[in-house]
């Protein structure tokens, strides 16, 4: 997953992410870093833009309102139970995503940097 880890939305969604993801499905990795800039460019996403999530698996980039779903359906618990929203239209689902996103910094406030992992979940960041 690759994340805006100057966001403080973000940095704690993927720390919320890492404690219902007991088996460890989810690796992150900072798309402000050289690599996770090369990825964005690899699936032909533009690696300024970090108004949406980047969720790849099985080789796939899904972004916004899909990688959030497609997050929650290999979560531990009920959380599994919000995939059932990808029912609704990608355009309406992604307009309240990107609502979001673009209002983060207001409602939740940016970092000048990243803040570094614990020793005990250092081995979920690349």
């Amino acid at each position: 997953m690759i994340y805006d880890s100057n966001c403080t939305l973000c940095e704690s969604s993927v720390h919320w992410i890492i404690k219902n993801d007991k088996n460890k499905h989810f690796k992150f990795l900072s798309a402000h870093s050289r690599l996770g800039k090369n990825y964005l460019l690899k699936y032909n996403l533009d690696p300024d833009d970090l108004e949406t999530v980047t969720l790849i698996r099985n080789d796939i980039a899904y972004i916004k309102s899909d990688a959030v779903l497609e997050t929650a359906k290999e979560l531990d618990g009920s959380w599994k139970l919000f995939y059932i929203f990808k029912i609704i239209p990608r355009f309406l689902r992604d307009k309240i995503y990107m609502y979001v996103s673009r209002n983060r910094f207001k409602l939740f406030g940016d970092r000048e940097k990243c803040i570094l992992p614990e020793d005990d979940i250092k081995d979920r960041f690349i």
